[in-house]
């Protein structure tokens, strides 16, 4: 039986290094390449095709999310799993919501990371128990500001947000997400249309406070 197919995407390249390293020791997973951003793991997904990605949440260019809503339109097929620092239940929900597999914390993952590939493959939901209690602690917790505008974006407004919020000029949103940049400033426009929202200024006061960028 062939392996698990997996990517690992993480801007570190220690730990990039590290987790393929400790992957090696189980004899069921293949790690088949690995990506430095959210631009990258898209792009290495519909060349390499891995059955599962190992996704960071923070990373330059396009995040972890963005990049998974991306990569579960476009491979429905391929398995998320989140490995990350951050333990924000709203980023959990987030991911859940765009299809992860599952969401674990860096700090506790470990020698558990096979065994919680393999259940991700086999159709379970992985929750790290630290999140998972977080999130069974406040199940009716009020959802954070701006919650409910961000969700009304498509999956490539969101990542227009996120590299706008950086700093991006409509020309390095064009590059990074292979567009024209007539496409990015409209895409620019909509979303600023539906978050109400008419300069960059309110636009990052907005992402800081709905999570999407720190």
């Amino acid at each position: 039986m062939s392996g698990i197919r997996v990517l690992v995407v993480d801007d570190h390249a220690i730990l990039r290094d590290g987790l393929t390293a400790l992957l090696r020791s189980a004899s069921d997973i293949e790690v088949v390449g690995e990506a430095a951003s959210g631009e990258e793991a898209i792009e290495a997904c519909g060349r390499l095709h891995p059955d599962l990605v190992l996704m960071d949440v923070a990373m330059p260019g396009l995040g972890g999310l963005e990049a998974t809503l991306a990569i579960r339109a476009e491979h429905p097929d391929v398995r998320v799993l989140v490995l990350t620092q951050h333990e924000n239940p709203e980023y959990v929900r987030r991911f859940i919501k765009a299809g992860a597999a599952g969401y674990l914390l860096k700090r506790s993952a470990g020698a558990d990371l096979s065994r919680a590939i393999r259940a991700a493959m086999e159709g379970g939901l992985v929750l790290d128990p630290g999140v998972a209690r977080s999130m069974v602690e406040e199940p009716n917790a009020p959802p954070p500001a701006g919650e409910a505008a961000y969700e009304t974006l498509t999956s490539r407004e969101k990542q227009v947000l996120k590299l706008v919020a950086e700093g991006r000029s409509n020309k390095e949103v064009a590059d990074v997400l292979e567009i024209s940049v007539k496409t990015a400033m409209t895409h620019r426009e909509h979303l600023m249309q539906k978050l109400g929202i008419h300069n960059r200024t309110d636009l990052i006061r907005f992402a800081i406070r709905a999570g999407v960028i720190q």
